[in-house]
């Protein structure tokens, strides 16, 4: 199978892998491959050039055939059928109802050797803070971890704020957007995955991150020291409010409350300077995906008497049958 890898010589090739191994970004399906004065590790994905510290000059992410890890166990070796999960930190969660769910939790701690802990969600994201009940099927009874993701670390008790990796990949793609000296005003925080991620980008851009849950914002604080970040301003407080403390500032603001951001929209524009640009995250049905959220947006802009040039739509995931989450980007005139 052909698989992106990184080449680098052998002298350097252990240090790398371990590097590789703590970033979560070595792919232990695949067997290394040794080739003369090369070593050839395969990668579950490329590789941002902050999340490896200290990488060796003569290294080169290329493309190679690797063969698979014999040997290695399966979910599919123990169940008749693997339900969905999340993989957060050492917390593996299923959906409450999965049918023998004990059988279930022993499987995938079996398989997955980092998971320390199984939880079952009692239901849906809900509440003015976007939480959710739990209960403990398997493992240590908790609900609090740390979360690797992108060279970045994340402490999080799972009960008392909202985080999910699936959004990995798209907060990457907003880091990329993001340049020196650009200010970020992220108006729905939580413990921190847009902003950290794009504060440890370069000390060179200013974030601002807000969030009316405490417990959020304590998570923020913790995790502002955890990955070492000293360019995050950590806010508690109603984004709608504190928008007029911070009007004309933002060069990018970063919406992600779906279902609800709507009701934030003229709060974003308020904060937006000249060209700015708005990442706005809705859930909307198939057959609707971004004309009516547009139009809100547009809305928005014309009651503060300015007007907005769409820059992207994408389809970010899928969230229940026949609703996608969506992102829009706007760039405010």
């Amino acid at each position: 199978m052909k698989k992106s890898c990184i080449k680098v010589l052998k002298n350097n090739g252990e240090p790398l892998r371990r590097e590789l191994l703590e970033a979560e970004l070595l792919d232990n399906s695949a067997k290394i491959i040794c080739q003369g004065d090369y070593l050839y590790l395969p990668l579950i994905r490329e590789p941002q050039e902050y999340e490896i510290r200290d990488l060796p000059g003569d290294l080169k992410l290329t493309e190679h055939e690797f063969e698979e890890q014999k040997g290695q166990l399966k979910l599919e070796d123990l169940l008749d059928e693997v339900p969905h999960f999340e993989l957060i930190g050492d917390i593996a969660v299923i959906e409450d109802g999965v049918p023998e769910a004990e059988k279930v939790a022993g499987a995938i701690m079996k398989v997955k050797k980092n998971v320390r802990t199984v939880l079952a969600s009692l239901g849906p994201v809900e509440g003015e803070f976007r939480t959710r009940s739990f209960r403990t099927i398997a493992g240590e009874d908790r609900t609090s971890t740390i979360h690797k993701e992108y060279g970045c670390r994340y402490y999080i008790d799972l009960e008392r704020a909202y985080f999910t990796p699936r959004l990995a990949t798209e907060r990457a793609r907003i880091l990329l957007q993001v340049k020196d000296g650009q200010t970020v005003v992220d108006m729905f925080a939580g413990v921190g995955p847009y902003s950290i991620m794009i504060a440890k980008k370069s000390p060179l851009i200013r974030v601002i991150a807000i969030d009316k849950n405490p417990d959020a914002i304590h998570f923020l604080r913790r995790n502002i020291e955890l990955n070492a970040v000293s360019n995050v301003e950590a806010i508690e407080g109603d984004a709608n409010l504190e928008a007029g403390k911070l009007a004309s500032m933002a060069d990018h603001v970063i919406m992600n409350l779906p279902h609800n951001a709507h009701q934030f929209l003229d709060a974003a524009i308020k904060l937006c300077a000249p060209g700015a640009t708005i990442h706005y995250y809705d859930i909307t049905p198939e057959d609707d995906l971004f004309s009516s959220s547009l139009k809100l947006i547009d809305e928005a802009a014309k009651r503060a008497g300015r007007s907005t040039e769409v820059t992207e739509t994408k389809v970010v995931r899928s969230y229940a049958p026949h609703q996608l989450n969506v992102c829009i980007e706007v760039k405010v005139i």
